[in-house]
């Protein structure tokens, strides 16, 4: 069972998975603070490269199965054209309803 988008508890990381799903470049990069880094599965990626591989160019799209209580820890069904779908965790360091890291990897 996933649960709604529109439910996710943190407004920041609920609009980072409505962006991501809907595809839409400018509303996810507006959502990242300046300097933003990630990390997938413990190592740290350029974020504009990894997003345009692993989201935006390969139809990425997210459905969450649970969250934390702050809501900035998700488990999530990931699937990309290129890799398919997985189990992942994603968690983020929001300040100022901008995310300044992200960490996914396989769950």
């Amino acid at each position: 069972m996933t649960i709604p988008v529109e439910l996710l508890s943190d407004p920041t990381v609920r609009a980072f998975v409505t962006a991501l799903n809907a595809g839409d470049r400018a509303a996810f990069q507006a959502l990242l603070a300046p300097g933003a880094t990630m990390s997938d599965d413990g190592s740290d990626r350029n974020v504009d490269d990894w997003t345009e591989r692993e989201v935006f160019s390969s139809g990425g799209y997210m459905d969450v199965e649970s969250q934390d209580e702050d809501g900035r820890s998700l488990i999530a069904r990931y699937r990309n054209d290129t890799w398919g779908e997985m189990r992942t965790a994603w968690r983020f360091d929001v300040q100022d309803g901008k995310i300044s890291r992200f960490e996914t990897g396989q769950a």
